[in-house]
This record gives structure tokens, sequence and C-alpha cells, in this order.
């Protein structure tokens, strides 16, 4: 067995306090296993639960030299336990790295089984082990960052002490939930991107994301157009300056108050529209609104809106 403890944060605190406090003599001296720094000559303590910041490295095999991590993964919400429940690895070895004996190896066997099972004894657990497992599956396939999925562990969970799961389709809600955490983030996925990765229809995830709002009191920012932009014009494989000049109609639209109450997709495409008449780029109506997942229609009447408002 192989530690390694840094003491470095103790002994620069040592060095930095010369003389007691209360005495005015020394030297300070340093207790590594109580955290504590105190005066030899009068027995003062000038501080106490004294944290180690340096990592502390460990290592009972060979497989485990190279690994220097302090602990494990980080506690997490969108994990059933939260990340915090006790794992049983099934090297069997003792702490000081030895072989256990065969009649030892039954008994952790067996106590490895049973820590398995009374991690999902509880009903709660049982649900929140499958919401989590399709809520994986979900922001997998939508690309989303670690902070839209504990928004939406945090929603989810919220929905669970409320008993809004109670017969109700877990992947309906947690997919109302992810939505919900990312218009709370303002990422960019609509809802028919949310059906399209989940196995539920568009109207019963619409239907539990109203039932999240108006239950939980959540209150939803208005989605920028701005932000669909890139989104619309990488899958139409538009330039950048047809990209920059789009941005630009929608804040000059923003600002005259045209963009009030549209669909901001919608309003994102067209304005990708207007600059691409603009700068001479080659793209129809139809190609846009691919990209957008909106109608023509809806283009043409928002390109017409605009253009009238900007009077381009």
């Amino acid at each position: 067995m192989s530690s390694r403890r840094d003491y470095s944060g103790l002994f620069e605190l040592q060095r930095s306090v010369e003389r007691c406090p209360r005495c005015g003599k020394g030297p300070m001296v340093v207790d590594t296993a109580l955290g504590e720094l105190f005066c030899s000559t009068c027995g003062y303590v000038v501080r106490e639960k004294i944290e180690e910041v340096g990592p502390e490295w460990r290592a009972f095999s060979k497989e485990e030299k190279d690994d220097r991590s302090r602990t494990g993964v980080p506690a997490s919400l969108a994990m059933h336990d939260m990340g915090l429940a006790t794992v049983i690895g099934m090297e069997d070895r003792d702490a000081s790295g030895r072989s256990l004996p065969a009649s030892m190896r039954a008994t952790i066997e067996r106590l490895r089984t049973w820590d398995g099972r009374s991690q999902v004894h509880e009903p709660v657990d049982r649900n929140l082990r499958q919401a989590f497992s399709e809520l994986d599956r979900l922001a997998d396939k939508l690309s989303v960052r670690d902070a839209v999925i504990e928004k939406a562990a945090y929603i989810y969970r919220k929905a669970l002490e409320r008993g809004l799961v109670r017969g109700r389709s877990i992947s309906a809600l947690i997919a109302a939930s992810l939505y919900a955490a990312c218009r709370d983030t303002e990422t960019p996925r609509t809802l028919k991107d949310v059906m399209a990765v989940s196995n539920v229809k568009k109207k019963d995830i619409a239907r539990c994301y109203r039932l999240l709002l108006r239950e939980l009191d959540l209150r939803m920012p208005v989605v920028d157009p701005t932000k669909c932009v890139s989104r619309i014009a990488s899958k139409a494989g538009l330039s950048e300056k047809t990209k920059r000049k789009a941005l630009e109609i929608l804040k000059k639209a923003e600002e005259t108050r045209t963009s009030a109450g549209k669909d901001p997709m919608g309003l994102a495409a067209a304005a990708l529209y207007v600059a691409c008449v603009l700068e001479g780029e080659n793209k129809t109506q139809k190609e846009v609104a691919e990209a957008a997942g909106v109608t023509e229609v809806t283009i043409r009447n928002r390109y017409k809106g605009l253009k009238a408002a900007l009077k381009l």
C-alpha cells in the first residue's frame, strides 16, 4: 500500500503564525491528525479543524497506482441516489491489498448482492432510476449540456414530491421536464425536437409541460429568436455573412417591437430568408423552412411583416 498526503496548507499556516496571540511566545506546532495549530509553550489552540487542500492519493493494487483521483464521480441530481450510494467493489482484496480468504469472499459476495438490491428497494428509487435512464437517453440524442440535465432532474424530483407522477407516464413527464429545463436555460430545443427523440406524442408532452408550469409555479423566459439563428443556418448551409445579417435584422425587429408575440423559430427563419435575399444567397423558402421545422406559409407571413416594419 502506498499513500501520500499533502500537508503544505497546514505548514504554510504554521509559518504565517509565528507567535502565540495569548502568551506571545512560540513556536507554533501543527497536529496533522486533529488538524489543529497550537502553541507549544502554553498549549493555546490558535486554529482547529484545518482542512487539507492537497490531493490524497492511495493505491492498493498495481492497477490503481496510475489512478490519482481523490474521490469518485461528483454528486448529481440526475442519479437516483445522487451518486452518494455505497458501492462494494468487485476486487476481492482488503485494505492492505491482500486477497480475501475463500470464506470471506462468499460473505462479501452476499453483501454485494444485497447492497445492489437495497438501492432500488423503495418505489421512489425504482421510479427515479427508470426516469433518469430515460433522461440520459433523451439528453444524449438532443446533445444538451450537463446544466440542462441537472435542471430537468430537479424539476422531475419536485414533480415526484408533489405526486404529479401518479397515474401519468414516466416517459412523458421526464420529456416534459427536459423541455422545461431547455426553456429555462434558454437552450434552443423545441417541443418537436423532444418529441422526435422520445416515444411519446407531442400532445402528451405538452399536457405534462403545462401541468409542471401550473403545479410547480414555474416561470419560463421568453425564447430569444437570435439563439435559433445559428442552428437554422447550420442546417440550411448558410454563410456566416448571412447569419450576421439575420442577427442585425432580428435586433432591429426587437427594437421596433415587431417580434412581440411571434414564434421565435419562425421569426429566426424569416430573418435568415430576408438576409439571403439581401446578400444574394440562393436559398428558397422551402429549404429554410425545412431547416427550421416550420411551414413555408409561416416564413412568407413573417417575411412580409419584417419587410414592412423595417422598410427593407
